[in-house]
């Protein structure tokens, strides 16, 4: 037997509402803000109808606050910023869309939606890009730390240097040679060091074999 599909049994507060924008944001300086547009989507396969409501009615003009929309449709509501003052800045207002089901009351879905106004749009972008430059300072800092200790740690595993062994065979050999004033030696006497030469190259085989112990 062939099943009919059943609709889903809708729950008050439930059902997901689709909005966009999320978030208005006014500018004092740019009367084009000043209109803003919402976009209510129905992807269901029932129609819709919805409210608008909002914290601070009196600041705002919205244009068609409630009506309907047809099964995978959209409609755009406009919200006009009607009292724009300085007093108004940065304070945080907020809408709420509620969608239910032509033939019900209640609510079954509910959606915020924040709206801010601000004094400047070119003070805004300013500081979202100094804020931006802030953070790939930051991820640049990070980066370059991440990479020299896995340089280290490269260096670390992979042993002692070609250099470093090569340093403590010349300092070996400096202390085998023969010192100044010694006359019983075959070696010739260029090569005789003082004493203070081989004072230093001691002290470089110390350094050199504090660094081998510690890789």
């Amino acid at each position: 037997m062939q099943q009919h599909k059943r609709q889903p049994e809708l729950v008050e507060g439930n059902l997901p509402v689709f909005v966009f924008p999320t978030e208005l944001i006014f500018y004092a300086d740019d009367q084009s803000t000043h209109k803003q547009v919402l976009t209510l989507y129905n992807p269901y396969e029932f129609a819709l109808k919805f409210k608008v409501l909002c914290t601070t009615p009196n600041k705002y003009a919205v244009v068609d606050a409630a009506g309907a929309v047809k099964p995978q449709c959209c409609v755009d509501i406009v919200i006009r910023h009607r009292d724009v003052r300085a007093c108004h800045y940065g304070v945080i207002d907020r809408f709420r869309l509620q969608v239910s089901e032509q033939s019900q009351r209640k609510a079954f879905g509910r959606k915020e939606v924040i709206a801010t106004l601000l004094p400047s749009a070119k003070e805004q972008q300013q500081k979202e890009e100094e804020e931006k430059r802030i953070k790939e300072h930051l991820a640049e800092s990070v980066f370059f730390e991440q990479t020299l200790c896995q340089q280290e740690n490269r260096t670390a595993s992979a042993g002692p240097s070609l250099l470093t062994v090569f340093l403590g065979i010349v300092c070996i050999a400096a202390l085998m040679l023969p010192t100044l004033g010694e006359v019983e030696s075959l070696v010739p006497l260029y090569l005789h060091l003082s004493v203070n030469q081989k004072l230093v190259a001691a002290y470089v085989l110390g350094l050199i074999t504090m660094v081998i112990l510690r890789t």
